[in-house]
C-alpha cells in the first residue's frame, strides 16, 4: 500500500515510518564510517580510548588461543565390581601395566594402561562410590552394569586378528569377532568382567 498520492501531504503515520527509515540509514552511516577506518592500535595505546574494535580483537585472539591449547586425554574411568578379575582382564588378557592400586576390598580404584603409552590410562574404579548419587541412581547404575549398557572403551591395534585370538584365548567373553563394519572399520567386541564393553579396532 502507498503511504501517500503524489501532490498530497502524508498522514501522520507515515511521515513517522519515514521519519524512522531516515535515522536507521543515519544509524548505518555512521557505523559503516567508524568501522571502515583500520584501527591505530599504536595511537589507542596511548589514548586509551576504547573504541570498541579493540574488544572484538580480543575475543577473535582468545578464540584462536583455544584452539591451541596443549591438551591431551589422560584418564578414562570405568566400573568395576570386582577389582580382582577386572585387573586379571586388563592386565592378562589386554597386557596392560599397572600404574596405580589404590585403596582396599571392593573400594579399590586401579590405573592400567598399555605399555609405552605412560600418557594414557584406564581407571578401573568402584561404580557409584560419589556420595552425591541417590540410592535411585545406584540401583539404575547397577541393573545398567549387570546388562552390559553402563561404561565402555574403544581400544586400537594393528594386529587385530592375533589380539583376538590372544584375548578369546584367556576366556574372555566375546561379543562380536573380527568383522568389517559398514562404516569402513574392522573390528572385535568383548566384555570385561564388570560387563563394560571393550571394542578393539584395526589401525590400517
Amino acid at each position: 500500500m502507498r503511504c501517500c498520492t503524489r501532490g498530497t501531504a502524508p498522514s501522520p503515520a507515515a511521515a513517522q515510518h519515514l521519519g524512522i527509515l531516515a535515522w536507521l540509514r543515519r544509524v548505518r552511516d555512521r557505523i559503516d564510517r567508524k568501522y571502515a577506518q583500520p584501527l591505530d592500535v599504536e595511537a589507542h595505546s596511548k589514548t586509551g580510548v576504547n573504541t570498541g574494535q579493540e574488544s572484538r580483537s580480543t575475543r577473535r585472539c582468545a578464540a584462536l588461543t583455544m584452539t591451541t591449547m596443549d591438551l591431551s586425554i589422560h584418564t578414562t574411568p570405568l566400573p568395576h565390581t570386582d577389582p580382582e578379575a577386572s585387573l586379571a582382564f586388563y592386565r592378562d588378557a589386554l597386557g596392560f601395566e599397572v600404574r596405580k592400586d589404590v585403596g582396599s576390598g571392593e573400594m579399590r580404584w586401579i590405573t592400567v594402561g598399555p605399555p609405552g603409552q605412560p600418557g594414557t590410562s584406564i581407571l578401573l574404579a568402584p561404580p557409584a562410590a560419589d556420595p552425591g548419587i541417590t540410592d535411585d541412581e545406584r540401583r539404575t547404575i547397577a541393573e545398567m552394569m549387570a546388562k552390559g549398557t553402563f561404561g565402555w572403551v574403544m581400544l586400537a591395534t594393528r594386529d587385530l586378528d592375533g589380539t583376538f585370538e590372544r584375548v578369546q584365548a584367556s576366556g574372555a567373553e566375546v561379543v562380536q569377532e573380527p568383522m568389517e563394519q559398514y562404516w569402513g572399520d574392522r573390528d572385535c567386541a568383548f566384555r570385561d568382567p564388570a560387563g563394560n564393553l571393550v571394542r578393539i579396532q584395526e589401525l590400517r
